[in-house]
């Protein structure tokens, strides 16, 4: 084996009870959701209280309206996030399971399933409240990254979403059968920490992006443009760690009697991931042209 980091000896389960003869854990993974959720409105709420970053001076939206935002976002992410898992991950277990489907301190969310919820949720609430959809769209857009980089972070706790092999010297050695899967090597091999090279681009670096571009050049003013950003830096960051990152297992084809992962569905040279993050580029870029081509708002008189 090769140089390389063994994995922390960190549980994913943060402590764990039992009541009425059923057992409940609180997972880090639950955890970077409560926390991401609170900085997220917390950066939220930041930005509304200062009217001068947005068009015309005037927020989209109050304090009180930006609860009532949260809330409807909140069920959006939950109700998603589990719906897509179950359908999409693991539909024959949950279709003859359907009473555990609510049971979300078993694990079990999707990204994109979240994602999916939180549009519908912040289309809706807009429209029923007559507050716009493209300052709003630009709020959640900023304040989204703390959520990511927490997420990511807890996959690497989780030891899920593992990197390709690796002789980098921060390779780490992930537990389980992770550790004897790498083509060509005998033994336990290392592999790179994808998940918090996701944190790092997707989370900390996005969000540092963002908040220096409402704070300091006034992005917001620009509606659609923050959303935009937003849209782009994921798709490139996301495309980026796909070099470094194994394939979902849905994506995988297992192809010699090792059963080692050498080949990944999808065009040729490009992963599903990276397929699916172009549209993602491609309408973060249109919306920054149209954003950028148009005049910013003069303050209000």
């Amino acid at each position: 084996m090769q140089a390389a980091i063994p994995f922390p000896d960190i549980s994913p389960e943060i402590f764990s009870i039992s009541l009425f003869g059923m057992d409940f854990a609180l997972r880090w993974y639950a955890l970077a959701y409560i926390v991401g959720i609170a900085l997220g409105y917390l950066l939220a709420r930041a930005a509304l209280a200062r009217p001068r970053l947005w068009p015309n001076d005037r927020p989209p939206m109050d304090r009180t309206q930006l609860e009532d935002l949260a809330f409807w976002l909140i069920i959006g992410i939950v109700v998603g996030g589990r719906l897509a898992y179950t359908l999409i991950y693991r539909p024959d277990y949950y279709l003859a399971h359907p009473l555990e489907i609510p049971m979300l301190w078993t694990g079990g969310m999707s990204f994109h399933g979240g994602f999916a919820g939180v549009c519908v949720a912040a289309w809706l609430w807009c429209r029923s409240r007559g507050v716009p959809l493209g300052s709003t769209a630009d709020m959640l857009a900023l304040a989204t990254p703390p959520g990511l980089m927490l997420g990511r972070i807890a996959n690497f706790i989780n030891a899920e979403l593992w990197g390709r092999p690796t002789d980098a010297p921060w390779g780490i050695v992930f537990p389980g059968p992770y550790a004897q899967d790498c083509p060509g090597i005998e033994g336990l091999c290392a592999r790179h920490p994808s998940q918090l090279y996701e944190a790092g681009l997707e989370g900390l670096l996005l969000g540092v992006i963002l908040i220096v571009a409402v704070w300091r050049f006034g992005a917001l003013k620009r509606v659609w443009l923050v959303t935009g950003m937003f849209f782009a830096g994921y798709g490139m960051a996301r495309f980026f760690v796909e070099f470094f990152r194994v394939a979902d297992a849905q994506f995988i084809t297992p192809v010699n009697p090792a059963g080692h992962v050498v080949q990944l569905t999808g065009t040729i040279g490009f992963s599903m991931g990276q397929l699916l993050s172009l549209p993602m580029i491609a309408i973060g870029a249109a919306l920054i042209l149209i954003a950028l081509r148009r005049p910013a708002p003069a303050p209000a008189a």
